[in-house]
């Protein structure tokens, strides 16, 4: 391999980032990681990444709101986005906006690799309806997507209290 394949990891949590980066190192990749929105498109554009790993909820500028950018930059790059606040509107949201593949953490290397080659990871189909909890998760995410996630807007059209939407968007989604 004359060139090594080059991996932007962005998220905010460092410890995440550190451990997922020797992992992608021994396996091949050069690596930088960025913890914010900003960071990875000034990153992005001396870089030059093949590969892109995409947080999505992250202080300042979300992942979403930033992938069109980053898609910009790196147009030849495969991108997945993995999450730990995954929701259907939001996966529908980034594949639209140009990303290779969603993933939902926790997730392993191998997995996060088969998704940069486009491949889905098995999913075993749920055996129960999801709670009303997660519909709950579901609806508010595709509602806040509707609204371009603005929270007032959001708010206002579920007719809830903006303070009430914001702590429960705040919680990690539950588990179906």
């Amino acid at each position: 391999m004359p060139d090594r394949a080059r991996i932007l990891l962005v998220d905010d949590d460092p410890t995440f980032s550190r451990v997922l980066a020797r992992g992608l190192t021994r396996r091949g990749f050069d690596c930088r990681c960025c913890a914010s929105a900003g960071a990875a498109l000034a990153c992005c554009e001396e870089f030059g990444p093949s590969h892109i790993l995409l947080d999505l909820n992250m202080p300042g500028q979300s992942g979403l709101a930033a992938l069109p950018a980053l898609r910009a930059l790196a147009p030849e790059a495969a991108l997945v986005v993995l999450t730990g606040y995954s929701s259907i509107a939001t996966a529908v949201e980034a594949i639209k906006l140009g990303a290779t593949q969603y993933l939902c953490k926790p997730a392993g290397i191998e997995e996060i690799l088969q998704a940069f080659s486009g491949q889905r990871p098995e999913v075993e189909p749920a055996t129960q309806p999801p709670s009303l909890e997660r519909l709950e998760w579901e609806h508010l995410q595709r509602v806040l997507n509707e609204n371009q996630g603005n929270i007032s807007a959001t708010a206002r059209a579920l007719g809830m209290h903006r303070r009430t939407l914001q702590r429960k968007l705040q919680k990690r989604p539950v588990k179906r």
